[in-house]
């Protein structure tokens, strides 16, 4: 069990908060009860504090709103089954699932990535659900990869870096900035655009490191800026931010992205980015592009992640 060192919860929380958890508590006669849940969020870290939300129509109602508290089990990659088992109706969740009592009283799942165990620390009705807010009092981390959902399927590293590894349609581009400047080279066909290259057989970082020593600079390669498909080339595109010392660079040059130099480039999508990126660095606050070239969604990322 970790001690309730700050750094330590604050790392935990930042690395499972989108995960499939299941959250567990005791009823009035101490039997155990559980809920996959994939609300859980952080709400506080000074007191420690996470909430998860319940249907008022759950049959679990009273004994989680009325209980002295809960745990959140951050399922790992390798437990949909499990999620699954506490999606669903069934008169012992608990029959074929390893578990022990945590440290306040309830369920801690074996296996987790992560566990929370927590005592109630407040009750918000919110429409059709009920807000349940609870104070850490123990928990717990194991390396295993946790177990996300989006758009009705699971999703989990291991099938992630499955895909990445086929390297196959994937173009690799470096937005190296010098302050509010970004690097632009020279396209084949004579107008500018952002280093980039197709991801060989060595993968996504050894592809991004070739194109940041060709600046001849010392260049931290960052976060990813920029996810899309890009239908003309039949590609996936990953877009890295990255920050560079000053100096001038072996090709290229560093411009403003202003709207006279973006007329140089002849990638709408690259326009759309850097421009993008012109308005992010005034505000010193980037976001994460997913979608395709033409249209999608900026992600804002959390300024203490960056």
């Amino acid at each position: 069990m970790t001690d309730m060192d700050p750094q330590a919860l604050r790392r935990a929380f930042g690395a499972f908060m989108t995960g499939v958890t299941v959250v567990t508590s005791r009823d009035k006669d101490g039997q155990p009860l559980g809920f996959t849940a994939n609300s859980f969020t952080s709400v506080s870290l000074d007191p420690p504090l996470v909430l998860v939300c319940l249907a008022n129509t759950s049959s679990n109602y009273a004994a989680f709103t009325e209980g002295a508290g809960f745990s959140v089990n951050v399922l790992s990659e390798t437990q949909k089954d499990i999620s699954n088992t506490f999606a669903r109706p069934s008169e012992n969740r608990f029959e074929h699932v390893a578990w022990r009592e945590g440290p306040q009283g309830s369920p801690v799942l074996e296996g987790v990535s992560a566990w929370f165990d927590c005592a109630m620390h407040k009750v918000v009705p919110a429409g059709d659900h009920a807000i349940l807010i609870g104070e850490v009092r123990a928990f717990d981390t194991d390396p295993a990869p946790g177990l996300g959902y989006a758009r009705g399927a699971y999703v989990t590293p291991a099938t992630e870096a499955k895909a990445l590894d086929r390297r196959t349609g994937i173009m690799v581009s470096a937005l190296i900035r010098q302050g509010n400047s970004v690097l632009l080279v020279d396209h084949r066909d004579g107008s500018l655009t952002l280093p980039e290259a197709q991801v060989g057989d060595d993968g996504v970082t050894a592809t991004l490191n070739r194109l940041l020593e060709q600046t001849g600079l010392a260049t931290e390669a960052g976060f990813i800026y920029a996810v899309y498909e890009d239908t003309h080339r039949g590609c996936q595109h990953l877009t890295f931010l990255c920050e560079a010392e000053a100096g001038t660079p072996r090709i290229g040059a560093f411009v403003p992205p202003t709207d006279s130099s973006l007329m140089d480039l002849a990638d709408p999508a690259m326009v759309s980015m850097l421009a993008r990126f012109a308005e992010e660095a005034q505000l010193g606050n980037f976001g994460l592009y997913y979608g395709n070239e033409r249209s999608g969604q900026v992600r804002e990322i959390n300024r203490e992640a960056q």
